[in-house]
C-alpha cells in the first residue's frame, strides 16, 4: 500500500492505495470510525490488496491527517473524499464504512448519488432524521465536555473492551487510541467535532437515499449506542440485507474479519 495525500483548505488527508494495477472496475475504499485510523482495516487491506483496487484513510482530523482546521462538516468530509477518489481515478467506488464512516458514505450517496457501485455498512446506522430521537441528537452534540472529563485510563480501557469482543480487535484498539495518549484534549475535540456534525446532518432531514446495492453488517454483541435497534430498524424500512456477526463487537471487522471478509467478498462478486 502506497501512502498518499489530498490537500483540502482545512489540511492534508492521508490514505493509503494499492497499485494501479488492481481491478478498477471493483475499488474498495474504506472508511474507519471515528476515533479509529486506517490501520482498523487492516485484515481487509491484507486479504483484497491483491484483488481489487483498496484505498482506506484517515479521516480528517485522525492520526496522520493532523493538523487539520475543525471547521467543516459531514459534506464537506464526502466532497473531499470524492475529489480524492477522482485524484485516484475512481469513479465508480464500493464504500465500505465503519461507525462514523457509514455516516460519511451516506452522505457521499447523498451529494453524488449516481456514483456509488455498492456501499456496505458495518456497525454503523441509518443517517435519517426519523430513526433519531431529539434526546439522542441533544446527546450528541455535548459529547466534547464528556471526553475531556473522563479519566483517560477508563477512556482507554472503556474505548477498547468497550468496542471489540476479540483479543485482536482490543489490542488493536488500543494501539489507534494511544495515538492521543497525552493529548486527550485533541482525543475530545475529535470525539466532539464528529458526533456533532452527525447530530447536525441527522437535523438536517435530508433523504440520504441509498441508490446503489447494499448490505448492512452488525455484530451481535455491538453496545455502542443503539446500533443494533438502529440497523434492526434500518433492515425492516428499507429491506436491505442485514447480516449478523456472531460474537463480534462495534469493530465487527476486527472481531470477526473472516467472516466480514467472506461477505463483502460475495457482495464485490455479485455486483
Amino acid at each position: 500500500m502506497i501512502e498518499r495525500t489530498y490537500s483540502t483548505p482545512c489540511g492534508s488527508i492521508h490514505y493509503w492505495v494499492n497499485g494501479e494495477t488492481a481491478d478498477p472496475s471493483r475499488a474498495l475504499v474504506l472508511l474507519p470510525g471515528l476515533t479509529a485510523d486506517h490501520r482498523l482495516f487492516d485484515k481487509q487491506v491484507e486479504y483484497f490488496r491483491d484483488r481489487y483496487r483498496v484505498l482506506v484513510w484517515d479521516a480528517p482530523e485522525h492520526a496522520a491527517s493532523w493538523p487539520f482546521d475543525p471547521s467543516f462538516d459531514l459534506a464537506d468530509k464526502a466532497r473531499w473524499l470524492d475529489g480524492l477518489l477522482a485524484q485516484e481515478g475512481i469513479d465508480a467506488p464500493i464504500l465500505v464504512g465503519q461507525s462514523m464512516g457509514g455516516y460519511v458514505g451516506q452522505m457521499y450517496s447523498q451529494l453524488f448519488p449516481d456514483k456509488l457501485r455498492g456501499f456496505i455498512a458495518i456497525d454503523s446506522a441509518p443517517l435519517q432524521r426519523e430513526y433519531v430521537t431529539a434526546v439522542e441528537i441533544w446527546l450528541l452534540k455535548r459529547m466534547e465536555p464528556v471526553y475531556r472529563r473522563y479519566p483517560w485510563k477508563s477512556l482507554l480501557k472503556s474505548g477498547t473492551n468497550g468496542v471489540a469482543t476479540s483479543a485482536y480487535g482490543r489490542e488493536l484498539m488500543r494501539k489507534i487510541m494511544m495515538v492521543y495518549d497525552g493529548d486527550q484534549a485533541r482525543y475530545a475535540r475529535i470525539s466532539g467535532h464528529g458526533f456533532r456534525m452527525l447530530a447536525e446532518a441527522m437535523e438536517a432531514d435530508l433523504p440520504y437515499a441509498l441508490r446503489c446495492p447494499a448490505l448492512l453488517i452488525c455484530g451481535e454483541k455491538d453496545r455502542a449506542g443503539s446500533c443494533i435497534r438502529y440497523n434492526k430498524a434500518w433492515h425492516r424500512k428499507t429491506g436491505i440485507p442485514l447480516e449478523w456477526i456472531r460474537g463480534a463487537g462495534h469493530n465487527a471487522n476486527t472481531d470477526a474479519p473472516e467472516q466480514v471478509n467472506r461477505l463483502i467478498e460475495a457482495f464485490v462478486e455479485a455486483l
